[in-house]
């Protein structure tokens, strides 16, 4: 069974600049300042769309992965879905949802990960917290390249 995790990131910029910042794999990349991470196949530059892939390579938790992520649904502002073709997880789903709260623009990311190799627990101390840290940073990221 897959560790869920949820992190959610509030501005004030529109839902649809966000939500196309988010699909944006150069955005991407800015957001990943401490891994390397850089897009090597599929899509490697500008904003990915339904149906395409993107082959990530970087340094995460002082290994050295590659892994291709498609996106399968898409339904513009307000949510699309990538999950993992190739890599190293047993499975990797990444919900993204825009919604409009009063004066905010939330994006909420929801992750399902099973690693291969460690265990649930082992999943619920390392892999989750760092993902919710990446994930959490990678948000902070895009809404401060909005300006």
């Amino acid at each position: 069974m897959p560790s869920e995790l949820v992190v959610v990131t509030r501005t004030r910029h529109a839902v649809e600049r966000l939500f196309d910042l988010a699909l944006d794999v150069d955005a991407h990349v800015r957001s990943m300042p401490g891994s390397g991470e850089r897009a090597v196949g599929g899509v490697t530059s500008g904003r990915i769309g339904l149906g395409e892939t993107v082959t990530w390579s970087g340094r995460h938790l002082g290994v050295r992965f590659t892994m291709t992520a498609q996106v399968v649904e898409l339904e513009r502002p307000h949510r699309f879905l990538d999950v993992q073709v190739t890599g190293p997880f047993r499975s990797f789903v990444h919900e993204h949802v825009f919604e409009r709260d009063g004066e905010e623009t939330v994006m909420t990311d929801r992750i399902l990960v099973a690693s291969p190799v460690l265990g649930r627990v082992a999943e619920r101390l390392v892999l989750v917290p760092y993902l919710r840290r990446l994930i959490g940073r990678r948000g902070r990221l895009l809404v401060e390249a909005l300006g």
